[in-house]
């Protein structure tokens, strides 16, 4: 080999570390208990058993012991919502369980404990599951934080000190080696190298940073080392600032109140006024007795008993047939909001793409060898963690019977951080490496088609010559265009919301179908934009990655693609795929749409029940025997009809 053979150094950088992995473990939250040891839903497994015990003893005639049981049952299952029913009515906010707390309060004052400790456990039993499910969403926010390295390496009075990130100042100066995450927001004033930045900016590909280039916490050092100036405290950066924007989203979203509680508001006010009326009008006739027992028969005949349930049947029984297929729905609220989206916003990079850059075309200059150049920019990559350097050496041919790349090894071998790699092969000198690095000379026109086109271009150079331009992309999953199809079958537009740049971006959407394109969006730019969404109709947000998380937040459904994706994304999201198909996505909402038609039925059905039975107890025409009956053969038709929602439509069984 000649001296020739010895050269510069390459952009190709790792993407991470096993410290780092086991750092962000270490911060990572406990996980729930699984919900047969949460202590929130013992009440409501105490109210269920001794409603059914307490009932069979009644049936057997033990009386005595069966009431104590449903007080058992009433006052355990009273106390998951009564108190705070009565809080929020201190408020002045009213809802479904202000009402039930109303019917059974006049159940018990009539003598009939059974039916009041029934409305209790289903009521208990139906929010508990409603709270544990939402706080999840709540829950994984410190994934984002661990993406900050406990202690950073900062220069002070000329001497190198190992100091907590979170006591980082604005004007530090940041020492970061290869390998490490950098500790907040900063400029970097000396050194080259790549930084993996698709955290906090969602490209899929590691960026070549120099002085003068800003770089955001939590972004990956490649293999050079880098003097960062830090632009922002350790305890207020980017990261922390997404922080901040996913719990504020949560706080929007947690008022948003439930379609049946949007229903009780206006009709806890007029039971509560017909009822004081009427027992008021006993005491005007001099029939005090009769008029307030006939007042205690208009509540129990206003309570939501159908109303209640409702909604939980018909949300557990299609959460429960999604799941079964990947579609993981974390709250009944979700999935009533997942019935309305008119407008999806989707991320690029994981999501609409596989997320594994790929060479996808290859241009050569005059009498070269398509496979020779291949193999050789191979040989030089195989020793390189980066992921362009994964696409190109998956690309190299492989002779069988022989080495990975033949009998060709690569020596020699120097990389030059942010501009890529040289070495000798097979007696020549190889480079390769980006555009900037290695200009494309008569393959200009070529590499400008191809980046047109959404690629990134690599540059082959053989002994002092450009031999080929390799263009790396991460491509469209297969399903991606049908799913956008899909969508706008049932008047669902998609639009792309990614981190990258422009050119890429518009490449994509234009084969994956999709006209409308948010192109170089931060976090923060990505939850403005699903936020002006939002004024026009109902949006979701999809993505897998940290950086998606506020926008998943914000939307009025977020849903995170891939059991692979992010912690912070997957708890950001009200939704969550196991899976990757997109087709899952279509068919998801119109399984919910399904299920809030039929939920709709449901509390039609139940209101009607109470526009009828209202008069009808008013008037004496029914007394508490009669309404009482009514009411629970209501529920048995609400809660049929709610199992309907299980059954997939037969396109979604398919998936």
């Amino acid at each position: 080999m000649s001296e020739e053979c010895c050269g510069g150094v390459g952009e190709f950088a790792p993407s991470g570390s096993a410290d780092d992995a086991a750092h962000d473990v270490a911060h990572a939250e406990a996980p729930r208990p699984p919900w047969w040891r949460d202590p929130a839903l013992l009440p409501s497994a105490i109210s269920g058993l001794a409603l059914v015990v307490g009932a069979a003893l009644d049936w057997a005639g033990l009386g005595i012991p069966g009431l104590a049981l449903q007080w058992l049952a009433l006052l355990a299952g009273a106390w998951t919502f009564v108190p705070g029913a009565i809080r929020r009515l201190l408020r002045g906010r009213l809802g479904v369980g202000l009402l039930m707390t109303i019917a059974a309060t006049g159940a018990v004052l009539l003598g009939h404990v059974g039916e009041a400790a029934a409305l209790a456990f289903l009521f208990s039993l139906a929010e508990t599951l409603e709270d544990r499910a939402m706080d999840r969403a709540k829950e994984g926010l410190r994934a984002l934080l661990a993406l900050v390295p406990e202690r950073v390496r900062v220069l002070r009075s000329g001497g190198e000190l190992l100091i907590p990130a979170a006591q980082l100042h604005a004007g530090d100066l940041l020492l970061v080696g290869a390998g490490e995450r950098i500790g907040t927001d900063g400029v970097v004033v000396e050194g080259r190298s790549a930084v993996d930045a698709s955290a906090v900016t969602g490209e899929s590909i590691p960026v070549a940073v120099g002085p003068g280039d800003p770089v955001p916490a939590g972004a990956v050092n490649g293999t050079g080392t880098l003097r960062i100036e830090a632009t922002a405290d350790g305890r207020d950066n980017s990261l922390t600032q997404i922080v901040a924007l996913v719990e504020q989203a949560h706080a929007r979203k947690g008022e948003r109140a439930r379609l049946a509680d949007r229903i009780a508001r206006p009709l806890v006010p007029v039971v509560l006024v017909v009822a004081a009326l009427v027992a008021l009008f006993g005491f005007v006739v001099g029939d005090p007795g009769t008029w307030v027992e006939r007042a205690l028969v208009v509540l129990v005949a206003a309570s939501p008993c159908a109303l209640a349930i409702a909604v939980p049947v018909t949300v557990i029984s299609a959460i429960g047939s999604a799941s079964k297929l990947g579609v993981v729905v974390k709250s009944g609220e979700a999935f009533e909001r997942l019935g309305t989206i008119r407008r999806v916003a989707i991320d690029k990079t994981g999501t609409l793409t596989r997320n594994e850059p790929r060479v996808v075309d290859v241009r050569l200059a005059r009498g070269r060898d398509r496979d020779r150049v291949l193999a050789l920019a191979g040989a030089l990559e195989a020793g390189s963690a980066h992921p362009l350097a994964a696409a190109v050496t998956a690309a190299a041919p492989r002779p069988a019977g022989r080495g990975e790349f033949g009998e060709l090894r690569a020596s020699e071998v120097v990389e030059d951080a942010g501009h890529g790699i040289v070495g000798c092969v097979d007696g020549a000198r190889v480079r390769v490496g980006s555009v900037r690095w290695l200009p494309p000379t008569e393959l200009q026109a070529d590499a400008e088609a191809m980046a047109a086109a959404g690629m990134t271009v690599v540059v082959v150079e053989l002994d002092g010559e450009v031999a080929g331009l390799l263009g790396v992309r991460d491509e469209l999953r297969p399903e991606a265009a049908e799913t956008i199809r899909m969508l706008a079958a049932q008047g669902i537009d998609a639009v792309m919301l990614t981190g990258d740049d422009e050119r890429t971006a518009r490449a994509l959407a234009a084969r994956a179908g999709i006209a409308e394109v948010h192109a170089e969006q931060l976090p923060a730019d990505k939850a403005a934009a699903v936020q002006a969404m939002l004024a026009e109709r109902p949006t979701a947000m999809v993505g897998d990655g940290i950086n998606d998380a506020p926008a998943l937040a914000t939307a009025t459904v977020g849903i995170a693609m891939g059991a692979h994706g992010s912690a912070a994304a997957v708890e950001s999201a009200d939704v969550a795929f196991t899976g990757h198909d997109l087709r899952l996505l279509p068919l998801a909402f119109a399984h919910a749409r399904r299920g809030r038609r039929i939920m709709t039925w449901n509390i039609g059905l139940a209101l009607a029940i109470i526009v009828v039975l209202f008069p009808l107890a008013l008037l004496g025409v029914l007394g508490l025997a009669g309404v009482v009956l009514v009411h629970e053969v209501a529920e048995v038709v609400v809660i049929l009809n709610g199992v309907r929602a299980a059954r997939r439509p037969p396109a979604f069984a398919r998936a």
